[in-house]
């Protein structure tokens, strides 16, 4: 029924946390498959892994995009979601998904919020104001702010737009742009996940998401882009 795809690297400390909650959802086990697609992890991320998911190979394209895009190929089903291999799924996620499914049979890419793991105030005060970006960018239409961490889509559609783009900054975000040609994008606030806030604890939310508007505004938007390592346009 759904393809989970997970990428990968040096997850050992918490991927197993993530797996157990990946694999304790409400939507029978047997109807959805777990695809961790590894970046050559040094650490044991590979052999935790192997004892909840269906498959674990390493990635052959590069960066967090061509994990996804490699992940997406090797699955069997026609239902789509990538998340990250240090989130917390609740258990009615997937469930969750292929009822939106349902719901909205013209969609071509469904998106949820997130909750942050790591307590303090801090933590929820930066998502609650990156939730409010989320709920205007969907209610409008102006953007699509779509995480990696909580995406859904048909895969058909998926492959046909041009899949994930390779880049440093900006794949998740810049996806649903090409997708909407293809059919609805649908945001769904009910669709949240714990989402580990490690990346920012250092630099904090907004100085990271400084530096990531500005690895996009160099170039991460740009008409061409590489895919699989090829180049090509946008449509």
């Amino acid at each position: 029924m759904i393809s989970v795809v997970v990428p990968s690297f040096n997850e050992e400390a918490g991927i197993e946390a993530f797996l157990k909650s990946l694999c304790d959802q409400t939507l029978p086990r047997d109807q959805y498959e777990i695809i961790v697609v590894d970046g050559n992890s040094k650490d044991k991320t590979r052999e935790i892994a192997e004892k909840y998911a269906d498959k674990v190979f390493i990635q052959t394209s590069k960066k967090v995009g061509g994990a996804r895009n490699d992940g997406v190929l090797a699955s069997k089903y026609d239902l789509i979601v990538t998340t990250d291999a240090d989130c917390f799924l609740p258990r009615p996620w997937l469930e969750t998904i292929v009822k939106d499914f349902e719901k909205y049979p013209d969609a071509s890419i469904i998106y949820g919020p997130i909750y942050p793991l790591e307590p303090g105030f801090k933590h929820k005060f930066e998502v609650f104001l990156y939730n409010i970006v989320v709920r205007i960018g969907g209610r409008t239409g102006i953007f699509y702010a779509t995480l990696g961490a909580n995406t859904a889509f048909r895969k058909n559609l998926f492959i046909e737009a041009g899949m994930y783009k390779v880049c440093d900054a900006g794949d998740d975000w810049e996806l649903p742009k090409r997708m909407k040609n293809y059919g609805r994008v649908v945001l769904d606030m009910k669709m949240i996940i714990g989402f580990s806030m490690r990346r920012y604890i250092n630099f904090g939310l907004f100085r990271s998401a400084f530096q990531w508007f500005y690895v996009v505004a160099k170039g991460g938007f740009s008409d061409k882009h590489q895919y699989m390592g090829k180049e090509y346009t946008k449509k």
